[in-house]
């Protein structure tokens, strides 16, 4: 059994209520959030591998186009510093998650952090760290599943370009992104 796990509701509507051989989980936004109800469910079941579908900002200098569903093979944190406050480096977590072996080495690396990107200035700061997307979950998700040994893949959908007014941009692209997910999980999966 898989866990299709997603942070909104709304990143899933493309998505069945019941897809076979998976369980489903909805975290709610954030890091903690994240943490916390992902490390309720794969200490409640052992899953053979938990599936991430999301939307995220793109951040990088490629061309990725919104709706794209691109493969997370990397996270890192644009919100912590250590204490020295060197940025994107956590006083006692790894600076970088990866999600292990048999991933795409030309995946995408995904800026992690507790707000909403929609700024200019912002982007070019998280552009400096090494990342092509951004998203408020990934890095936790990555993390928690390398607490518990379970293989994760992480998918995500681009909705926006993390600039001015991103935020109303996201809300009109959640449905064409999870369609797009949707679209590829089937690809992979057969389901």
């Amino acid at each position: 059994m898989r866990l299709l796990v997603a942070a909104l509701d709304s990143e899933l509507v493309a998505f069945p209520a019941a897809l076979d051989g998976f369980d489903r989980l909805v975290t709610g936004p954030g890091k903690l959030k994240a943490t916390y109800a992902l490390t309720r469910a794969l200490d409640a079941h052992a899953y053979d591998e938990v599936l991430v579908v999301g939307t995220a900002g793109a951040i990088g200098d490629d061309d990725s186009k919104v709706f794209e569903v691109l493969e997370v093979t990397a996270a890192i944190q644009h919100d912590v510093s250590d204490i020295d406050g060197i940025a994107g480096q956590h006083v006692s977590l790894p600076q970088r998650v990866d999600v292990g072996e048999g991933s795409d080495a030309h995946g995408a690396t995904i800026a992690t952090g507790d707000h909403f990107v929609d700024d200019a200035d912002a982007v070019a700061e998280i552009r400096g760290l090494g990342a092509s997307l951004v998203d408020m979950e990934t890095y936790a998700y990555i993390w928690v599943a390398q607490q518990f040994g379970v293989p994760i893949r992480v998918l995500k959908a681009v909705s926006d370009r993390a600039q001015d007014d991103a935020i109303t941009d996201w809300h009109a692209a959640l449905a064409a992104c999870s369609a797009q997910l949707r679209e590829r999980v089937r690809e992979l999966y057969g389901v």
